[in-house]
Parts: C-alpha cells; structure tokens; sequence
C-alpha cells in the first residue's frame, strides 16, 4: 500500500500551527460521512529509520523525537497540508516492505 506523509518538528505542528484543528475537522468530517479514518499522527514515525541520514540532513540535525508525521493513504489530502503548512517535508513510500514492515509503527528510543 502506498502512504503519503508530511514530516515537521513538533513545535511547528503543535506550537506554531494549529494542525490538531484541522485533524479534528477533517476526523469530523470523515465521522459524518460514514468515511473511515485514513490518516494518523505519528511521533518519531519508525518508516523514517532507513533513511535517517538522510532526514537530519534535510532537517538540519533534529533530533528524531522532535519530528512528527502526518501519514495518510489519500495523496490529496497530504498535499493539501503541504500547501497549507508550508514549512514541512513532504513524501510517500510502500509498505509493507522489507525496509518499512510496519507503516504506522513509533521509534520508542533512538540511539
């Protein structure tokens, strides 16, 4: 299955944006029309693991439990959030996968 994500710091999402209004409103939305959930909030996502090296050099060095993703099977609603939080990195990737075999997993401790 393919997910789209957005990645920032959690004091951009949580601090500097209100991004958990616009997760309430879109969960509403989804609530009223009977739609299931297809987005989720992950803290320190693991699918960021393999390319680690490559994410503190785009992120300038941030500590991984700093970031936050917005993963979501809708590739238009992702690129709504980019174009409304500017300020993000936005992706995609398949999984399951021998370098990503849980999508939705959390990093408990990095090293």
């Amino acid at each position: 299955m393919k997910y789209h994500f957005i990645l920032a710091t959690k004091e951009f999402l949580f601090e500097v944006e209100a991004v958990e209004e616009v997760l309430r409103e879109r969960a509403h939305y989804y609530t009223t029309r009977n739609k299931q959930v297809d987005f989720w909030l992950l803290p320190s996502p693991q699918f960021l693991t393999p390319y680690l090296t490559q994410i503190k050099k785009l992120t300038n060095n941030i500590s991984f439990e700093n970031l936050v993703a917005i993963v979501s099977t809708d590739a238009d609603f992702i690129y709504w959030l980019k174009l409304r939080y500017q300020n993000v990195i936005s992706g995609h990737f398949n999984s399951p996968s021998e370098k990503i075999p849980q999508p939705l997993a959390t990093v408990k401790k990095v090293k």
